[in-house]
């Protein structure tokens, strides 16, 4: 089990790349609408809007793409969409809008990396 501290730094670690993938989505043009959103079924790290396009964000904070790509398995792909899908029913403004799952991979050095539509959900 993790000590208090490890969990702690994780945390602190995990707040700094959510941040910095923000950031790097304002830059970009989005509008930031929700910064981890809890639902009953999960949680979404961003929820961003640019236009017609509403991204669900989960970032990744690991050393490499590879590392991020293999942190992000199906299961908590489908909690994400699930997630995502609580987090709409009760937004009605959300249905003229398009879905998108998206990840921000945030390295240790260098910029962070925006895949947009990194998957699609399987229905």
């Amino acid at each position: 089990m993790a000590s208090k501290a490890s969990r702690k730094k994780a945390y602190k670690r995990g707040v700094w790349s959510e941040n910095l993938a923000a950031l790097l989505l304002m830059v970009k043009g989005y509008g930031i609408v929700g910064r981890r959103q809890r639902t009953a079924v999960g949680e979404i790290d961003l929820i961003a809007r640019r236009g017609a396009v509403l991204a669900f964000v989960e970032v990744k904070a690991r050393a490499t793409r590879a590392d991020a790509a293999a942190s992000l398995g199906a299961i908590q792909r489908q909690r994400i969409e699930r997630a995502a899908a609580a987090w709409c029913a009760h937004r009605p403004w959300t249905t003229a809008l398009s879905w998108r799952f998206d990840v921000v991979w945030v390295g240790r050095a260098g910029l962070p990396k925006h895949i947009p539509d990194a998957w699609r959900p399987d229905t």
